[in-house]
């Protein structure tokens, strides 16, 4: 096992540096200074390195997401802890790696968007409940309306088709969008607060 988490280390550093797709077989060899016999002992095809890089990426970062959410203060306090999570998560990703990932891997994708639905969406509609409970959020919220909107915003970051990467950084997008999400269901106090992590003077 500890060769196979070497691949999957190996191969997570090139795909996040080249995107997916532009990395071989050989390139992950050679990056090891791997035979590609041994290689192919452990997995047979690329798209299992990519299923395997997914699985372990997913892992992870629900764990670190639990510890994220088990230490923030409040339900804003845990949005702006994810903000700077994102921002560590994304720097220094090629721009191509969901786009390859959608286009040439669907089994992994695939992985990709039952995690996103099941767990991001049920921490989404935590988070929102939590917020109204410590009155930051307004009590009128449609939770599972908006909780899928918020999702759902997550996912266009990601749409070339509305925000090129060329132009775009997805991590840009993730960012306004969630600071925007956060002002439009924030009651007064919850605006105060935001401003206060935002390190804005609140207008008299």
């Amino acid at each position: 096992m500890e060769i196979k988490n070497r691949i999957l280390l190996a191969a997570t550093e090139l795909f996040t540096r080249n995107g997916i797709r532009s990395v071989s077989m050989d390139d992950i060899a050679t990056h090891l200074s791997m035979s590609k016999k041994t290689l192919y002992k452990w997995f047979d095809n690329k798209d299992q390195i990519v299923e395997g890089v997914m699985r372990q990426h997913l892992n992870q970062t629900q764990g670190e997401c639990e510890v994220l959410i088990g230490k923030a203060p409040s339900a804003i306090g845990e949005w702006f802890g994810m903000l700077d999570w994102i921002r560590s998560q994304f720097a220094g990703i090629h721009p191509s790696i969901f786009h390859d990932l959608k286009k040439y891997y669907p089994a992994s994708w695939q992985l990709w968007l039952e995690h996103k639905n099941h767990y991001i969406l049920a921490q989404i509609i935590t988070n929102l409940r939590r917020g109204m409970s410590e009155g930051l959020y307004r009590a009128d919220l449609d939770v599972e309306v908006l909780a899928r909107l918020r999702l759902s915003q997550i996912e266009l970051a990601f749409n070339e088709n509305v925000f090129p990467p060329q132009t775009f950084d997805p991590q840009r997008v993730i960012v306004t969008a969630q600071e925007h999400f956060m002002l439009g269901v924030a009651t007064l106090e919850g605006h105060r607060l935001i401003n206060k992590f935002r390190q804005v003077t609140d207008e008299v």
